[in-house]
């Protein structure tokens, strides 16, 4: 299959050239034009039940995500300022039911030194979270934490396998962390830096205030390319092919891009708010919660058109999603502790 999408996708990706955000330079993060940054919809309540299987999670879930080295489905509680617990769990005993009938997985729970903002993988068996002044660190197995130094607050945070480390902060830095955690660069300029993309060589970085998607140019020391995210984008995810996909929740739509240089490949309407990603790289499949009408979504992306393949209703508020890469099953996080909910690969594939 080929990653960049049709000819006519391209010349949209081209035309938004127009559109940028004016954030090239490293010297007027000051003078920028922003808006308020975009969030999730607010769900109504549930008028259908959830596809799957539901545990009765009472705490609201703020990010999810299935760490590779482990297996484990690891949950943030949703962003509090006394928030600090994370959820371990085994997602193969998810479904277990103790003799009362009451869903009983086998799970952890870890108390985080400070309040974590989103989750990403580690070295194999260990979770990075983004917190004010510092980078935790969490060894899944032994649920030691230590912690990296970071001047900011770290809202974003991407590892690459020689060890160093990409941290975005509220303010709009960017900065490479060698494997020792010493700074060894710094690209300022942004409004935001909220979730970071690594594609190959080339890091993007989303920018909600902006609702942008910038690419950095490493080799000079600067911001490069920018290309304006729609109306009010929110989250990103990549892929093996070098796809970077963005949610667009305030325009309704899901963009495709790649890097090296910028290019929008793809824009398609979702509606209903579209917010949290998921990629399912068994069937090139992107899912997407979204928050108006509580379900989740997949678009099949292989051919470069993307095209719906399944649509779930969901527990309410589904602010986050993720993938089992073992297994295919996806996961979907309630923020209103409505639960965490299971969509299994073969489920998906009947149709049910």
């Amino acid at each position: 299959m080929g990653p960049h999408g049709s000819l006519s996708a391209a010349l949209a990706g081209v035309a938004v050239l127009a559109l940028l955000a004016g954030c090239s330079s490293d010297s007027n993060g000051n003078k920028l034009q922003t808006r308020p940054a975009a969030t999730a919809a607010v769900s109504p309540e549930r008028s259908t039940q959830p596809a799957g299987d539901v545990w009765g999670l009472d705490n609201p879930v703020g990010a999810l995500f299935v760490e590779a080295g482990t297996g484990q489905l690891v949950a943030l509680e949703a962003s509090h300022d006394t928030s600090r617990i994370l959820f371990v769990i085994n997602p193969a005993t998810f479904t277990r039911v103790d003799p009362t009938g009451v869903p009983d997985p086998e799970m952890r729970t870890l108390m985080l030194p400070a309040h974590g903002f989103g989750l990403a993988q580690g070295k194999p068996g260990e979770l990075l979270i983004p917190a004010d002044g510092r980078i935790m660190r969490v060894d899944i197995t032994s649920g030691v934490t230590t912690e990296v130094p970071v001047d900011g607050a770290a809202r974003a945070v991407r590892y690459r396998d020689d060890g160093t480390m990409f941290v975005g902060t509220a303010d709009g830095k960017v900065r490479e962390l060698s494997p020792e955690g010493k700074v060894t660069d710094t690209i300022s300029g942004l409004a935001s830096a909220d979730a970071l993309a690594l594609t190959g060589d080339h890091v993007s970085v989303l920018d909600r205030r902006q609702t942008s998607l910038t690419q950095l140019d490493l080799g000079k020391d600067r911001l490069g390319l920018s290309l304006r995210a729609g109306d009010g984008a929110t989250n990103l995810i990549t892929d093996p092919f070098g796809r970077i996909t963005v949610t667009d929740t305030a325009g309704n739509e899901l963009l495709v891009y790649t890097a090296g240089p910028l290019v929008l490949r793809q824009r398609f309407p979702v509606g209903s708010s579209p917010y949290a990603l998921a990629y399912d790289q068994r069937s090139d499949t992107v899912w997407v919660t979204c928050t108006q009408s509580n379900e989740v979504v997949g678009f099949d992306l292989s051919s470069g058109i993307p095209k719906e393949v399944g649509r779930y209703p969901t527990v309410r508020q589904p602010n986050s999603v993720t993938i089992d890469e073992r297994t295919g099953d996806l996961f979907v996080g309630s923020a209103t502790g409505d639960g965490l909910q299971r969509i299994r690969a073969d489920q998906r594939k009947k149709g049910q």
